[in-house]
């Protein structure tokens, strides 16, 4: 059928950050806020576009099969439970994270699994030669028969490789490197990035072909490009972990196939990348007696509960403003605790130097740990230590009151899958969830209550209690 379209120039700017866009031209972006990115760009066309004819009539939903969606395990299963299972074909996962946190070494044991499976990868490097993707594929043990290596920057030439391999899976490392003759400006830029991005889904859907793409991130750790890269993709996973430490934790933010309160843990080392079904004792530190100022917290990684642990120093300070100074834990919330405690509590807290971590580089971020800080602060102020089958979790308010926090079960079945004995709760736990056996539960409704219970299991006391006790 005839389509009939009117044409309307309409001149604009638009950021080559992130692709805002804007009628009058302006020094700084209005969305991030980036300065000298916005330049001129040439007029859009309006359409106006009238009915086609329909080559595929549209299907019952019960009709529609859906065994071309099952996903395929990849081989690597903390991967393929942040996916929902594995890859499904025509999927388009988009991987992003910092540099050197380890996107392109998990990519490539996951390409050389697949491929020992019997299906054909094609793994496409615009940052690296074929010699030096070899190179670390023999480091890390991922070498494989039909595992195949492109080094090439050009999409014309990227899908002529997939054209002639047809792959099972397609690996893009990266997809800010790669630009068409086509698009006008560098790779990298929001033009290319849109247009090697759109070239390779619809690659991938019309051929059923799974695509992991690697992405950047920027500064304030944000995917680079524009934002519709984002909501074109399937997929969109996280890759973190501190530089310093070997964990690595890969969380997914978007999946159109599964859940997103997945996280998956792995142990990146100079040898590869493995998965870590149980990283609980990562975040402890080996010790054989009770240490002053350390407490043990449950934590939730999406679904998954972790063991970690809370240590604080407090030390009399010689400077007019005390020091403030938390790694892996929010320095916001740490200065709320103490205020809490010096006011609530009467804990002689305000006029010293105050230092607060967490071990093994894992970083927590929700309410469930405050309890934990106030155990791990007050013991180092009377310098009495914790028993060391004790735990604690709940959050804190500025009222000096212990909240209840969620996933109470997983939490309190992780303790004592652990060996933990004594564990301080918010009050009404037992109204939420069942208690384990092996462990006994301590409710406290307060911070003043909570110091009192961790003073009585101090110096590795322990009670033949009944399994719940309020404080």
């Amino acid at each position: 059928m005839p389509t009939r379209t009117t044409a309307r120039r309409t001149p604009g700017f638009r950021c080559a950050e992130c692709g805002w866009t804007t009628a009058k031209w302006v020094g700084r972006c209005g969305e991030c806020q980036a300065w000298g990115t916005v330049a001129e760009v040439g007029g859009a066309t309006a359409t106006r576009t009238t009915a086609a004819s329909v080559a595929t009539p549209a299907q019952r939903i019960a009709d529609v099969d859906v065994s071309r969606a099952a996903a395929r395990p990849t081989g690597v299963p903390e991967f393929d439970r942040v996916l929902g299972g594995g890859l499904v074909p025509g999927a388009v996962v988009l991987v992003a994270g910092e540099p050197g946190v380890g996107k392109s070494t998990l990519l490539l044991d996951v390409a050389a699994r697949t491929a020992r499976e019997g299906a054909e990868v094609l793994y496409v490097s615009g940052e690296e030669s074929a010699a030096q993707v070899r190179t670390r594929a023999e480091r890390i043990g991922a070498m494989a028969d039909t595992l195949y290596l492109a080094a090439e920057t050009d999409l014309a030439t990227v899908l002529g490789h997939v054209e002639a391999r047809a792959p099972g899976l397609l690996v893009v490392d990266s997809v800010q490197t790669i630009a068409s003759a086509d698009v006008e400006g560098q790779a990298g830029n929001v033009s290319q990035v849109r247009e090697v991005a759109g070239s390779l889904i619809a690659a991938a859907k019309a051929r059923g072909v799974a695509v992991l793409l690697v992405g950047h991130v920027t500064k304030d750790g944000s995917i680079a490009g524009p934002r519709v890269l984002e909501h074109l993709v399937d997929v969109v996973v996280q890759f973190e972990g501190d530089r310093h430490s070997r964990l690595r934790l890969v969380r997914a933010v978007k999946n159109r196939f599964g859940p997103t309160d997945e996280v998956g843990c792995f142990d990146l080392s100079d040898v590869g990348i493995t998965g870590l079904a149980d990283p609980s004792g990562l975040f402890l530190s080996s010790r054989d007696h009770a240490v002053p100022g350390t407490c043990v917290t449950v934590t939730l990684e999406g679904r998954r509960p972790l063991v970690a642990e809370v240590q604080a120093l407090v030390a009399t300070s010689t400077l007019p403003s005390p020091r403030r100074t938390s790694s892996g834990l929010d320095a916001s919330r740490l200065a709320m605790i103490i205020a809490v405690l010096d006011k609530r509590a009467g804990a002689p807290v305000g006029s010293r130097d105050i230092f607060a971590a967490t071990v093994g580089g894992v970083r927590i971020t929700e309410p469930a740990a405050d309890l934990a800080i106030v155990c791990a602060v007050a013991s180092s102020v009377v310098d009495k230590p914790l028993a060391t089958d004790v735990v604690a979790f709940g959050e804190v308010g500025l009222a000096g009151e212990v909240r209840r926090v969620t996933g109470l079960d997983r939490r309190l079945a992780e303790a004592a899958r652990l060996g933990f004995r004594h564990a301080l709760v918010p009050p009404g736990t037992l109204s939420d969830c069942s208690v384990p056996d092996g462990i006994r539960v301590v409710e406290v409704a307060d911070v003043p209550r909570a110091i009192h219970a961790m003073g009585r299991l101090a110096g590795g006391q322990t009670a033949s209690a009944p399994a719940v006790a309020t404080v």
